[in-house]
Formats: C-alpha cells, sequence, structure tokens
C-alpha cells in the first residue's frame, strides 16, 4: 500500500468553507479512481511546532504504486488538486508531498 501524505499552507483568505470544499472535491475521488482507497484530511493538531507553516493536510491510501499512478494522471485529479494548489501560498510551493511503501 502506498500512503500519500500532502501538507499545505492555505492563503490566509481561504475560508473554513472553501478548505472543507476542496476537500470534499477531493475525498470524491474515493471510489471513482481505481485503487484510491481511502481519504483522511484536517489541520495539524501537533504541539511540537515543527509545522514549518503547513497547517493542514491530508492522507490518501492507495492499493499499490500503480494505482498510485493511476490516480496522479486522472483528469478529476488533476481538476481537484488544482483547485487545492490555487488556493495555497505561492500555489505549489505551498505544497509538500511524500509517498510512503506500507508493507
Amino acid at each position: 500500500m502506498i500512503r500519500h501524505c500532502v501538507f499545505v499552507k492555505f492563503r490566509t483568505d481561504v475560508s473554513a468553507t472553501e478548505r472543507a470544499d476542496i476537500y470534499a472535491g477531493l475525498a470524491a475521488l474515493v471510489g471513482q479512481i481505481d485503487g484510491l482507497l481511502r481519504a483522511d484530511f484536517g489541520p495539524n493538531i501537533s504541539p511540537e511546532g515543527m509545522a514549518k507553516g503547513f497547517n493542514d493536510g491530508f492522507i490518501m491510501d492507495l492499493a499499490d504504486a500503480a494505482a498510485r499512478d493511476r490516480y496522479l494522471v486522472d483528469p478529476a485529479h488533476k481538476a481537484a488538486g488544482g483547485r487545492l494548489v490555487a488556493a495555497l501560498e505561492g500555489g505549489r510551493e505551498g505544497l509538500l508531498v511524500f509517498d510512503l511503501q506500507l508493507d
């Protein structure tokens, strides 16, 4: 399984409602893209103070690397991802992606 971890820096003018709508669009991909198993979203709640401005994020679990690769190029993902990037500080600069292989 691949755990696709995404950490974001939303612009200050992006409301909680808009964030929720963006996350809903990404969550809707579960069941639409073969192998996308689960998606969880939310703010960083760590008390460590190490977020470096990445105060929101989400994790998507994919069946395997092939499912992750399908997800990345899927038009629905590109549309939802584009909406996310448009809401971030500096666009793609406000995004950190980290994939973990889980056995």
